[in-house]
């Protein structure tokens, strides 16, 4: 048997065509083999389980093997084989609608899996490393005879008889020179660990040695007795394939420790298993969070029927779900995946919005049944929960019966609880309730303490998101208004119809002012003399909730909107009935009330850590004099 043909493709220029454009991800050539390996040895057991095979299975594996002498990677399968026929159907005709126009459609594609999945490439990714590559099969059907096909890169192929005496295929690529990097232990290793590290069947993996010669066989050449060493890769049976009952807390953390060996344990963790209207399972980890949320992301990993695809899942796990770790496993996915498909198809959706209902489900359990757990996990989870209530609507809608706010006193109340909390005591004369939180307990210290001379409540709001969070709320809760505590001295921050007032005349209150004016002297502070508590501080550095709301959350962004170009502009309430600002006003020397006041405002500015530099070394060397 022996026969010589051309590929059935409309162009002659076809594989420098996949070099060029697969060249960057040249890598997933071995994906793509040891899949359609594993997919001929899934098949050879269905069929003899459906009795249309009758002979013996043996031990079902794929094989991966490398000669750095004669500079090839071997996959070999004993799954189904191939007939002649078979080579011509499935490997030769390739349907190409033109270099052409592909060209044009893929001149600036940067992902392979796009073009691998448009054109039915996969086992035509070998010659993005190969120069050569031959296949030795032999089809599982009775009295089929081995084949051998081999192509060199160009269009043209031959057939001949082959030599393999056992049920499978046998896959040999000749590595080209621009890919010797892949005829390494440690380089092959790595990929079989990203993209098979979990597939269904046992993958081997050796290096093949050449040992002395042998002999010379019929033609007179030489023979060579080889011997492989190698060992199983994979785990055929990760947690995901398994049914939750049957798995142990044990087995959870010891899959998560074999994802990431150098992470702390999970908080917990979903187990996902969906047939409809979608295929799905995978679990899902919430991590111990770090501060550096980029570094956390891109952990989930992606796989089809147990292959890697990617760990890039954005469209597929809502946004505020990136943080979590762990694996996705759906067969609706095909393994050549690109993100156009991933962003328009439906089951996608779908998937997308089942894994935001069930985690807003476990959570929602897990407040029910063990809130003091809860609670102590709150500090973890709460950057989850709070990101999802501002991106997702339906997440919104459960999230917020388990929702905590955390107050200075690290108290938990849901959101109802903490309305009824404080409604007595904070709420205004428009009858809004006030919220009041800090962003910084230890920077404002001297605003949460006046406040809780009040008896008034402080939120510990601290984290990257509360920003958008305290707005989003705002919008969410009726009659609701939410001001830092430092954003205006205490009894301005919730108005009663109450109103304290001035020992001052309205002359010395001018002339308080203009004193305090002139030791400030900065267009940036606004002073004003103010009807306080004799308690609170002689003067207090505030500024405005919403300038300071709209600054941050221009920094957060990363860009620069009108109020993020803004000079930072401060409101300084100079405290009328304090004793301190009334022995200001009686100083006789004109420069030691000027001295004494900026003394005062500098000390208003130590308690904000606002003083720096010369300001704060001139503050220290004018105390000691003072002293």
């Amino acid at each position: 048997m022996q026969e010589k043909g051309t590929i059935s493709i409309h162009t002659e220029n076809i594989f420098p065509i996949i070099k060029k454009f697969l060249y960057s991800d040249n890598e997933i050539f071995l994906r793509e083999l040891v899949s359609n390996a594993v997919d001929a040895t899934q098949k050879i057991k269905r069929l003899s389980s459906l009795g249309q095979y009758m002979g013996e299975l043996g031990e079902l594996r794929v094989e991966v093997s490398f000669d750095e002498k004669k500079k090839t990677i071997t996959i070999s399968d004993n799954g189904l084989g191939m007939t002649a026929e078979e080579i011509k159907k499935y490997i030769n005709q390739i349907a190409f609608s033109g270099a052409a126009e592909f060209v044009e459609k893929f001149k600036d594609a940067k992902d392979a899996n796009e073009i691998i999945g448009k054109f039915g490439l996969g086992f035509y990714s070998a010659f993005m490393v190969a120069d050569q590559v031959e296949i030795q099969t032999l089809s599982y059907q009775d009295g089929s005879e081995p084949a051998r096909w081999i192509c060199d890169g160009s269009t043209e192929f031959e057939i001949t008889e082959g030599n393999r005496t056992e049920r499978g295929t046998t896959i040999i690529l000749h590595v080209n020179k621009e890919s010797k990097e892949f005829l390494s232990k440690h380089k092959l290793q790595e990929i079989l660990d990203k993209y098979c590290k979990f597939l269904p069947v046992p993958i081997k993996f050796g290096t093949t040695t050449e040992q002395e010669s042998d002999g010379e066989d019929a033609d007179g050449k030489p023979k060579y007795k080889s011997v492989e060493v190698d060992n199983i890769i994979n785990n055929t049976t990760p947690i995901w394939t398994k049914a939750p009952a049957d798995l142990k807390d044990e087995d959870y953390l010891a899959f998560y420790k074999e994802l990431y060996p150098f992470s702390e344990d999970p908080l917990f963790w979903i187990h996902l298993n969906v047939d409809y209207p979608f295929n799905l399972t995978g679990v899902l980890y919430f991590p111990k969070l770090k501060n550096d949320f980029e570094v956390q992301r891109n952990k989930i990993k992606l796989f089809s029927r147990q292959v890697f695809i990617t760990d890039e899942v954005k469209d597929i796990v809502p946004e505020f779900l990136m943080l979590l770790h762990g694996v996705i496993d759906s067969p609706d996915i095909p393994l050549n995946v690109s993100r156009s498909f991933l962003q328009a198809d439906s089951n996608v959706k779908k998937i997308n919005s089942y894994i935001t209902k069930k985690v807003a489900d476990k959570l929602g359990d897990l407040f029910k049944k063990d809130r003091k757990s809860f609670e102590e996990k709150w500090s973890d989870i709460g950057i989850f929960v709070k990101y999802g209530m501002i991106s997702e609507e339906k997440f919104y809608d459960k999230a917020k019966d388990y929702a905590l706010l955390t107050n200075t006193k690290k108290e938990h109340y849901t959101l109802n609880e903490y309305r009824e909390k404080v409604k007595p005591l904070q709420t205004d004369k428009n009858e809004s309730v006030v919220y009041l939180y800090t962003s910084d307990p230890e920077k404002q210290d001297s605003f949460i303490q006046s406040a809780s001379k009040r008896s008034y409540d402080v939120l510990v709001l601290n984290t990257p998101i509360d920003n958008h969070f305290v707005n989003h709320m705002e919008q969410k809760l009726e009659k609701t208004v939410i001001k830092r505590v430092d954003a205006g001295v205490t009894d301005k921050l919730i108005q009663k119809d109450e109103t304290l007032e001035h020992i001052l005349t309205e002359e010395q209150s001018g002339k308080v002012q203009s004193i305090f004016e002139k030791a400030i002297n900065k267009s940036t502070m606004r002073a004003e003399v103010q009807a306080l508590s004799p308690d609170d501080l002689p003067v207090i550095v505030t500024m405005d909730e919403f300038m300071r709301r709209m600054k941050d959350m221009a920094q957060v962004s990363g860009g620069m909107n009108f109020y993020g170009s803004m000079p930072d502009s401060y409101n300084v309430a100079i405290n009328g009935n304090h004793k301190l600002i009334e022995r200001i006003l009686n100083t006789e020397s004109e420069e030691e009330q000027t001295k004494l006041a900026k003394q005062v405002f500098d000390l208003a500015l130590l308690s904000q850590g606002m003083l720096t530099g010369a300001e704060l070394t001139e503050f220290v060397n004018r105390s000691v004099q003072l002293i």
